[in-house]
């Protein structure tokens, strides 16, 4: 049986059970993700964007699908405290794919604004959510966000409302929770109205030793002169492999940063589509990954500059130990019209042995005269003549390497908007290359 196959039978026996567990606005889209699942199915090693990650192997394995909702029996707040010193948030949990109903609820926020289920959302905000779900992750071609459109029967929403300017950072914590092999499918929703601002940081952790899986979909929609920070930090296990395909639709004058970071994990792929579709737009892109053992992260990028007077910044650095594996496959397109664009993408990658292996692909498609774009990738290993000198000064070997590694990511967290984040980032990558980040940094059951 083809890994396309089962996930077909599966869908095809438990429709009725999927629709009657989700509202209208989710199971609108279903019917066609299901007929654009079949056609495209999952990406093959033949297409260039994939050759390094074997999708339809990581989709192979008869995972578990919580598909009649069944609960689960855990306690966010007993396990777990994913804290950033200094930081007040609005804190909320999901575990596997279902928001956890005693999070913290949206009368805390200010009026008007909502974080929480994305199924009470689009019950209580029908017009306002059918109006955005699924609008730009479309399924036509993209088997994997057609699978998760699929199966997806709840999620997480975050609604600011015009010229409402939230203080406080929302945090949302995932959580993986099973004693089976499990697939999630995971999706969270952005709705930045006109001159809002609002900054979201989502963490990603595994629990249990068993297999994990993750099938997320995240779409940002920034509205006119709206301001969002997207921060991602995954902090799973060996066995947790994740494939995350974030969306992201800018309006005139709007700011947009996303910064993730993989500090644990098993195979990681992330995929990020951002649309500059209004003039003066700006966004930041930013990545980073700390790997060993047999870690792989593969990250694709695809930025459109649809509009003249757009500016865009990708920085992704990647760190790779043992014989662990990386790829960046970076894409920026600047359509025929949007002149006065800048546009500039980074990838700086560094092998700490001979057995690593980081393959980068940048690229640069202009249809508009008046521009200003560059692309550029570095492969290399640590500085001799740097350890050497650090070494004549006294320090040991092994704490010369973890310094001028932590130097080295350390640019990309600096792109963090928000200080104690900032501050938190850069002590939990000191910890990861020491070797003393072994799981996660909030979970109890790790302490």
């Amino acid at each position: 049986m083809s890994a396309e196959q089962q996930y077909i039978d599966l869908f095809t026996q438990h429709e009725d059970i999927v629709r009657r567990n989700a509202p209208e606005c989710m199971n609108s889209l279903r019917t066609q993700a299901f007929a654009d699942f079949q056609e495209a199915g999952f990406p093959s090693l033949k297409h260039e964007d994939f050759k390094h990650t074997d999708v339809a192997r990581l989709f192979a394995p008869d995972y578990g699908l919580n598909i009649n909702r069944f609960d689960v029996a855990v306690t966010p707040d007993d396990v777990f405290r994913c804290n950033v010193p200094d930081m007040r948030t609005h804190l909320f949990f999901v575990v596997n794919d279902t928001f956890h109903e005693d999070s913290e609820t949206e009368m805390s926020l200010p009026d008007g604004v909502y974080a929480g289920s994305m199924n009470k959302f689009m019950e209580k905000y029908p017009e306002v959510a059918s109006r955005y779900y699924g609008k730009i992750a479309q399924t036509g071609g993209d088997g994997v966000t057609a699978l998760n459109t699929m199966f997806v029967q709840d999620g997480f929403v975050f609604y600011v409302p015009r010229h409402v300017k939230l203080e406080r950072t929302v945090q949302l914590v995932n959580i993986f929770r099973s004693m089976v092999d499990i697939m999630a499918n995971r999706r969270i929703l952005v709705i930045m109205e006109p001159y809002s601002e609002a900054r979201l940081l989502v963490c990603d952790h595994s629990l249990d030793d068993v297999k994990c899986f993750s099938s997320q979909v995240i779409e940002i929609f920034a509205e006119e002169g709206a301001y969002f920070d997207y921060y991602d930090l995954e902090e799973s296990t060996v066995s947790t492999t994740r494939y995350s395909s974030l969306y992201v639709k800018q309006e005139k004058q709007s700011n947009v940063l996303i910064n993730g970071i993989t500090l644990n994990n098993g195979v990681t792929r992330n995929n990020y589509y951002i649309n500059m579709n209004g003039e003066y737009a700006e966004a930041t892109l930013c990545g980073m990954a700390v790997q060993d053992k047999n870690q792989l992260v593969d990250t694709y990028s695809h930025v459109t500059h649809a509009v003249p007077h757009c500016k865009s910044t990708e920085l992704f650095k990647n760190v790779l130990d043992d014989h662990s594996t990386g790829s960046f496959s970076g894409r920026i397109l600047v359509k025929e019209g949007a002149d006065k664009t800048e546009a500039y993408q980074t990838n700086r990658n560094m092998c700490m042995t001979r057995e690593a292996r980081m393959y980068s692909k940048p690229q640069l498609d202009i249809y508009a005269d008046d521009v200003k774009c560059s692309h550029g990738m570095t492969t290399g290993q640590l500085d001799e003549n740097a350890l050497f000198y650090m070494q004549s000064r006294g320090l040991s070997r092994e704490e010369a390497r973890t310094l001028l590694s932590v130097a080295f990511t350390s640019d990309v967290i600096e792109n963090v908007r928000l200080t104690p984040l900032k501050e938190r980032l850069h002590y939990l990558v000191d910890k990861r290359f020491r070797g003393e980040l072994v799981q996660c940094a909030g979970c109890r059951t790790c302490e």
